[in-house]
């Protein structure tokens, strides 16, 4: 799967990050073509409310054109109901992976893959609010803002946008 331009693929999946509360629940939704976190979302649950949070963000914030292809996993949270029913009404069209196909995802899962290196594995949080607010400032400080990546060219998914504008 491949991006020309911001706002036409978009990814996405669920991540767990431990706490002495207990797990606590990230759903990410990601620009393929910018690399950009455009929407998350965390609880302490990983039930359809926190994956169509984390989508609504991103429709929100992005408000991509209709024909946007959102990719995710075979998940019970995205083939929800709900889940389709916000994707419809902002005209997008809903691709999963193939069963047991994990490469379909590499792109979310090495965003994951980052997050948990260079902050989750780096941290013992003793509530789930310490780690909502580490991952917060991870996200909207760095990650988006401020972290180069290899894929765009060593620039950062905000630079990466502006430049596509």
């Amino acid at each position: 799967m491949c991006a020309e331009r911001p706002n036409q693929v978009w990814l996405a999946d669920i991540t767990y990050v431990p706490t002495k509360e207990g797990w606590l629940y990230l759903a990410v939704v990601l620009d393929l073509f910018t690399r950009k976190i455009v929407g998350w979302a965390m609880r302490d649950h990983m039930r359809a409310e926190l994956t169509i949070a984390a989508l609504t963000m991103a429709i929100q914030r992005q408000k991509p054109p209709p024909g946007l292809i959102h990719h995710s996993d075979r998940g019970s949270q995205y083939a929800a109901a709900d889940y389709r029913k916000v994707l419809g009404a902002a005209g997008m069209i809903q691709s999963m992976s193939r069963k047991g196909n994990c490469w379909d995802n590499a792109p979310m899962e090495s965003c994951f893959g980052t997050l948990k290196t260079e902050l989750v594995h780096q941290a013992c949080y003793p509530t789930q609010d310490a780690a909502r607010h580490d991952l917060f400032a991870y996200i909207e400080g760095y990650y988006n803002r401020q972290r180069l990546h290899s894929a765009l060219g060593y620039i950062t998914p905000e630079q990466a946008e502006r430049q596509a504008a």
